[in-house]
């Protein structure tokens, strides 16, 4: 009777323990669901590459797994907050389909980035990269600064200061 009582104890802080992780991982999941993330293909990304508004746009083509990428990111969230009332930034993420959930949700919640997040989905690169920029490789981070007057694009990484000054030659 004692062995049983033991076992029977064992077993109900066994199955507690397993309940509490359950918990946690329902918890976890439904922390995750909270960001939304826009996917397009690239016939639908294409609105964000053209204007005819006055607004200047910043379009930053990057993925968590590029450290140069990563490493800009606050530049851009920099700009996006002090210019805000003259430039959109939008921060197009190139990152693989089956990292939403894991990486780039919990990126972007963790930065608390407040620029727009777009997902790009399109395998067919060949295709949609020279229609970004006919100059353009396919490397990033790269990023495309227009607005209805004129376009440039840089397949680079930029300092605040270099994007900074990039921007303003749009808001004169």
């Amino acid at each position: 009777m004692k062995y049983l009582c033991i076992i029977g104890l064992m077993f109900f802080f066994s199955c507690k323990n397993v309940i509490e992780k359950e918990q946690i991982a329902e918890l976890n999941e439904s922390q995750e669901v909270k960001i939304s993330l826009e996917v397009y293909d690239f016939d639908g990304l294409q609105k964000f590459l053209s204007t005819t508004d006055d607004k200047t746009y910043v379009v930053n083509f990057w993925a968590t797994w590029c450290a140069p990428c990563v490493k800009e990111l606050p530049y851009f969230e920099k700009l996006n907050k002090e210019y805000s009332k003259d430039v959109e930034v939008i921060l197009v993420s190139l990152d693989f389909p089956s990292k939403y959930e894991t990486r780039l949700k919990p990126y972007i919640k963790n930065k608390n980035l407040k620029s727009k997040v777009v997902a790009l989905n399109d395998v067919d690169s060949n295709t949609w990269i020279p229609k970004v920029d006919e100059s353009w490789t396919g490397a990033i981070p790269a990023t495309v600064i227009f607005n209805k007057n004129e376009r440039k694009f840089y397949e680079k990484s930029f300092n605040y200061n270099e994007l900074e000054t990039e921007v303003k030659q749009f808001l004169k």
